[in-house]
């Protein structure tokens, strides 16, 4: 079995919920070490981590930023021999033999370089967790405009009307699961510290997506209990869109030839029309 490595960013994070994602991870035959980077350095923290012995590492650490701290134990990862490694939200949880299921697939698979697999809501609802890379109008249309307003497109854009049961090669994963081969991070990078929350996900798989196959995978299911809090957090909101920003400053806010030709790709996979 391939050997993976975990990072968990932390801040102020629940206990329960913490436990729950180091009992899912510890559960898997291939979790060498899970790296718990807390941005808070909160005692009760790092009293968690001391409970489950030498497979998990504690480091506290200054909050610059969620994939600035998940650097931290990238680059243990990429100075080891780890062929994976798995970027994972504390709020996410799965059954017995679900990562090694992911890895398997990706043993088979050499031209793939990250996977996130079938997600659920708690309560068993589809959780739509890969997109085309998005444009500042699907931004706003998101975060500010009513809910029924563009709703063809809203749909579109979450990639509701894809056959479940299919492997999706998508070039934006959500950051709640990223399972990573580490030769294709020291290819490609890691996650950009300008990006202090929110769209580091996307900048890194698009980075990915260019060199390597980047896929949703059904054969396993793992279940987010999401909060989504810039939609209910006007602090979080504010960062959201700061980042996002930043994202469309870096990549380009309506010309970027490799967003249209990256999504065009996808698009037609899916045999969408008119795209």
């Amino acid at each position: 079995m391939s050997i993976v490595d975990v990072s968990i960013v932390t801040y102020r994070t629940e206990e329960s919920e913490l436990r729950k994602c180091l009992d899912a991870l510890l559960g898997e035959t291939s979790v060498r070490t899970v790296h718990v980077v807390d941005n808070s350095s909160v005692p009760y923290i790092a009293a968690i981590c001391s409970g489950y012995g030498d497979r998990i590492t504690y480091t506290p650490h200054l909050n610059t930023g969620y994939g600035d701290a998940h650097n931290v134990a990238l680059r243990r990862s990429l100075d080891s021999d780890a062929d994976y490694h798995l970027v994972i939200n504390s709020d996410v949880y799965f059954d017995s033999g679900v990562l090694d299921a992911c890895v398997l697939y990706m043993d088979r698979h050499a031209d793939v370089a990250q996977l996130i697999p079938h997600t659920v809501y708690p309560d068993g609802r589809e959780q739509y967790v890969i997109h085309p890379l998005p444009t500042p109008f699907d931004m706003v249309l998101r975060g500010f405009l009513p809910e029924k307003w563009f709703a063809a497109r809203r749909r579109r854009y979450i990639l509701a009307d894809r056959d479940p049961a299919a492997t999706v090669d998508a070039p934006y994963h959500h950051g709640c699961f990223m399972l990573l081969r580490t030769t294709a991070l020291a290819e490609t990078g890691l996650f950009d510290p300008r990006f202090f929350m929110y769209p580091e996900d996307i900048d890194l798989t698009r980075r990915i997506h260019r060199c390597y196959r980047t896929v949703y995978y059904p054969g396993a299911t793992i279940v987010h209990a999401h909060r989504a809090e810039s939609k209910t957090s006007r602090r979080m909101r504010k960062i959201h869109i700061v980042n996002m920003l930043r994202y469309f400053r870096k990549w380009g806010f309506f010309f970027d030839s490799e967003r249209r030709r990256m999504n065009r790709e996808l698009f037609r996979s899916l045999g969408y029309k008119n795209m």
